[in-house]
């Protein structure tokens, strides 16, 4: 199974688990991942292009102008990951990325945020089955430290996440959000 075939089941949110091609699939592009992530997080790179370049053999994609990633980084999968301009990420961010994650242009992630597009099934006899459903994160967005972003969620435009929140539903544009689970707090003015 090759890398587009694999990523239409993700993008289509079908149930992972029961193939095993898929599942053979899913194995070879993770170790693949994992040597680059090993590159990434534990050889000195003094260009931030070096690493900027790392992440775009990561995804097989190009990453937006103006990105920048501070090590060290994780992602369990890595190929369904796509990045807008000026975007940065801090410090030991986790991305589980299967099911698609989304940054728009100019947004900010803090130290130590999960992105999570997968759930394992509810049903306990069912339990190594997995759901893909993406996370869509707006332009000029600011997650804070320490955010989980679950499977499913969109994060509109020029929003902020406070730190420590869990996220599982939809935050609309120009809001702040936190708590666990997260809620709008506040409306941001337009300027």
């Amino acid at each position: 199974m090759d890398l587009s075939e694999l990523l239409g089941i993700f993008d289509r949110g079908e149930t992972i688990g029961t193939d095993p091609e898929v599942i053979s699939a899913m194995r070879f592009f993770i170790a693949e991942n994992r040597r680059l992530l090993f590159e990434i997080n534990n050889v000195w790179h003094d260009d931030p292009d070096e690493i900027s370049d790392l992440f775009r053999q990561i995804t097989s994609k190009p990453v937006g102008e103006g990105f920048r990633l501070t090590p060290p980084f994780y992602t369990d999968f890595g190929k369904n990951i796509s990045i807008g301009d000026h975007v940065f990420i801090n410090a030991d961010c986790k991305f589980q990325d299967q099911g698609g994650i989304y940054i728009g242009d100019r947004t900010f992630i803090g130290h130590n945020v999960v992105l999570a597009t997968l759930d394992h099934d509810p049903d306990p006899a069912k339990r190594l089955l997995m759901h893909p459903a993406p996370i869509r994160i707006g332009k000029n967005v600011w997650i804070g430290s320490n955010v989980t972003v679950t499977r499913g969620v969109t994060i509109g435009d020029n929003s902020i996440i406070a730190a420590g929140a869990v996220v599982t539903r939809a935050i609309p544009a120009n809001v702040v959000a936190g708590g666990v689970p997260a809620r709008v707090i506040k409306l941001l003015k337009n300027k």
